[in-house]
C-alpha cells in the first residue's frame, strides 16, 4: 500500500512513526508466523518475550500472560513454531514486533535438530556414559577456569572462591565462549591444561545466552576434549535451565558458573566443618569428664579412697594368688614325673649292669695268658692261668682240662 506524502513537509518523530504504526496495524491485523524461536526470555510477570527467525530475518514476538497460560506447549530456543497474532509498532523504541495471541509447533528447529542428532551419535560412542566419569579430588589445591576473561562467569567464580577463602590456586586460562573461533579456543585452553598439569579441576562455561550463543559448548570437538580429558571436567555453561552437549560430557554439570565454584571448596569447607564439629564434641566431652572426676574429688575422704583402692587391688591379689598356688601345682605335679621317670632310669641302668649279673652267680673268667675274656673253651687250654671274676672278689685258678660239651 503507497500513501499520499508530501515530499516537501517536513514530519517530526511521533508523526512518521505513529504513520508507519497505522500502516503496519492496519495492513496486519491477524497473521500467521511461521520461525524459529530464539533468545527466549520469559519474564517473572508471566509474558514471554522471544524473537522468531529464519535463515535471513528476525523479527521480536510478545505473548502476553493471559494468552501464555494457555499454551500446550513450552516454549524454548531453537523449537520452529507458528503464531497467530498481530503486527504492532512500540513507538518508544522506533521497533516493530508481533504480539502473538496463539503458538503451535510447526516442527523441530534445524539447530535442536542438529544438537539431538549430533547427541544421538557421540552417545553412541559412549562419551556421555557414567562409567567414564571421574570424581573430584577431595582437596583440589588448582583450579583451571577457561571461560571469557572478561565475562560474568570468571567474576562470580571468583567472588565465590574469596567469599569462601578456600585459599585455591586459580589458573584462568582465556577463551572465547560463543562465536566462530570459541570452540577451537576452548578445545586448545582443555588441552594445555591437561599437558601442563594446570590444575586439579577444569572449569569450563559462560554465563548464560540464546541457543546460538552457547553452541561453542555443544560443538562435536570440544565435547571429544572433555571426554578425554584426564583433569575432571566442570561444565558451567548458562543458567540452570540450560543445557549443552558439554554438561553431557563432563564428569560434573554444575547449573551455574557460581554453582560450579561451590562443587571445588565443597569438601574442603565439609571437612572443615566436620573437624570443628569434632573439636567442640572433644572439648566438650574432656569437659564432662573433668566436671565429673571433681565432683567425686570433691565427695571422697581418705576412708573412700581406701576402700576404691581395696576394692581395685583385691581383685588382682586373687588373681596373683591362683597363679600362685597353680604355678606350685604344676612344679610339682612335673617333679614328681621327673622323679618316676629317674626311678625307671635307674632301674633301667641296675639291671644292665654286670655287677647285677655276678650277683646273680655268673662269673667273668680270662686268661691271665693272653688278656682274653673267655667264652668258650676252645679259647684256652690245660695248664694256662685263669682270672675268675665273681660278685665279690677273684679266684685264680689253672686249667687242667677242657670240656667242649659241657654247659648250663
Amino acid at each position: 500500500m503507497k500513501l499520499n506524502i508530501p515530499t516537501e513537509k517536513c514530519f517530526s518523530v511521533t508523526e512518521i512513526t505513529s504513520i508507519i504504526q497505522s500502516m503496519l496495524e492496519d495492513s496486519f491485523p491477524v497473521i500467521t508466523v511461521e520461525g524459529e524461536i530464539s533468545n527466549f526470555r520469559p519474564s517473572s510477570t508471566g509474558h514471554l518475550y522471544f524473537s522468531l527467525k529464519d535463515k535471513d530475518a528476525l523479527l521480536s514476538a510478545v505473548m502476553f500472560k493471559n494468552r501464555s497460560l494457555s499454551l500446550r506447549l513450552t516454549p524454548k530456543d531453537g523449537m520452529l513454531v507458528k503464531v497467530r497474532g498481530s503486527i504492532s509498532v512500540y513507538a518508544k523504541r522506533g521497533s516493530y514486533q508481533i504480539i502473538c495471541e496463539e503458538m503451535t509447533l510447526a516442527g523441530e528447529g534445524d539447530i535442536l535438530a542438529m544438537l539431538e542428532e549430533r547427541k544421538r551419535r557421540l552417545a553412541a560412542e559412549g562419551l556421555f556414559d557414567s562409567d567414564r566419569k571421574k570424581k573430584l579430588p577431595l582437596l583440589p589445591g588448582r583450579i583451571a577456569v577457561i571461560t571469557s576473561p572478561t565475562g560474568a562467569a570468571l567474576r562470580d567464580i571468583l567472588n565465590v572462591l574469596g567469599r569462601r577463602h578456600a585459599g585455591l590456586h586459580v589458573v584462568i586460562l582465556p577463551a572465547a565462549v560463543q562465536g566462530e573461533e570459541a570452540a577451537a579456543q576452548i578445545v586448545r585452553q582443555i588441552r594445555t591444561a591437561n599437558e601442563f598439569d594446570m590444575g586439579d579441576v577444569i572449569i569450563i562455561g559462560r554465563g548464560g545466552g540464546s541457543l546460538e550463543d552457547l553452541l561453542a559448548f555443544s560443538d562435536e570437538e570440544v565435547v571429544r576434549a572433555i571426554a578425554e580429558s584426564r583433569i575432571p571436567v566442570i561444565s558451567a555453561v548458562g543458567h540452570e535451565t540450560d543445557t549443552s552437549l558439554s554438561d553431557l560430557a563432563a564428569d560434573l554439570r554444575a547449573p551455574t558458573p557460581s554453582a560450579a565454584a561451590e562443587m571445588v571448596t565443597a569438601s574442603r569447607e565439609d571437612l572443615s566443618r566436620r573437624v570443628a564439629e569434632l573439636a567442640e564434641t572433644l572439648s566438650w566431652s574432656l569437659s564432662q569428664k573433668l566436671s565429673n572426676l571433681r565432683q567425686r574429688l570433691e565427695y571422697r575422704t581418705c576412708q573412700h579412697f581406701e576402700r576404691e583402692y581395696r576394692g581395685f587391688l583385691q581383685p588382682l591379689l586373687l588373681r596373683v594368688d591362683d597363679a600362685k598356688e597353680l604355678m606350685l601345682y604344676s612344679m610339682k605335679d612335673a617333679l614328681l614325673k621327673t622323679r618316676h621317670r629317674f626311678a625307671l632310669l635307674v632301674n633301667t641302668i641296675e639291671a644292665s649292669s654286670p655287677k647285677q649279673i655276678l650277683k646273680r652267680g655268673f662269673a667273668v673268667v680270662t686268661d691271665t695268658d693272653c688278656g682274653k675274656i673267655l667264652t668258650g673253651t676252645k679259647q684256652t687250654k690245660p695248664g694256662h692261668s685263669l682270672s675268675i671274676s665273681l660278685y665279690e672278689g677273684t679266684i685264680i685258678a689253672e686249667v687242667k682240662e677242657t670240656d667242649d660239651h659241657a654247659g648250663i
